[in-house]
């Protein structure tokens, strides 16, 4: 708690005052151009990895960027999502999935997870991504298969939906490289400058 003390004292001594004509605009605007659904994984950070300052990206962190198809009832990932494609009006929607993701490599690697039954429930909701990754124990493919079985789990929400019909909201899956920075680009053509 002393680091983040420190850091909090830090923020307010430089940070805040090097950008408060930013947090005075951000302060009465909410207009971010993208929802960032990444995971919760304390080495990937969303605004850090793409450049982006404070209001720009809204973003969803779940174990295993997943993305629970849409289901009747309260889902705060189903209410995030909406919100931001719905009311905020973003552009667009990025998966990232990482390298190394521990809920990717517990289920290529079939960890026992009977001590964590709240992380096997959730991770429950990949059980297509493994279905459709070859072979077995290959993380970066499980997290390739993930990052598109997410995509496709998104336009089950019917805000998502409508704004693709529409063309208002342009998606991406993406896979974070830990070691290198590098990040893959699993819908487009060519891959995002290095």
């Amino acid at each position: 708690m002393h680091d983040l003390a420190h850091g909090v004292a830090r923020f307010q001594q430089d940070v805040f005052p090097a950008k408060r004509e930013l947090f005075s605009h951000l302060a009465a605007h909410h207009t971010p151009h993208t929802l960032f659904i990444g995971c919760s994984d304390a080495r990937v950070v969303p605004e850090l990895i793409t450049g982006c300052e404070p209001g720009e990206l809204f973003v969803i962190r779940t174990a295993g960027n997943l993305v629970p198809a849409r289901t009747p009832g309260a889902d705060g990932v189903a209410a995030s999502i909406e919100y931001a494609v719905g009311t905020l009006g973003v552009r667009d929607i990025v998966v990232c999935g990482h390298s190394a993701c521990g809920a990717m490599t517990a289920l290529a690697h079939g960890h026992d997870l009977s001590g964590a039954p709240a992380v096997a429930d959730w991770l429950r909701l990949a059980d297509a991504s493994v279905a459709r990754t070859p072979g077995t124990a290959d993380v970066p493919a499980l997290v390739r298969q993930n990052v598109l079985a997410q995509l496709a789990n998104l336009a089950t929400h019917p805000c998502v939906a409508r704004a693709l019909a529409r063309r208002q909201v342009t998606v991406h899956g993406w896979v974070f490289d830990i070691a290198t920075g590098h990040i893959e680009d699993l819908t487009a053509a060519a891959p995002l400058a290095a």
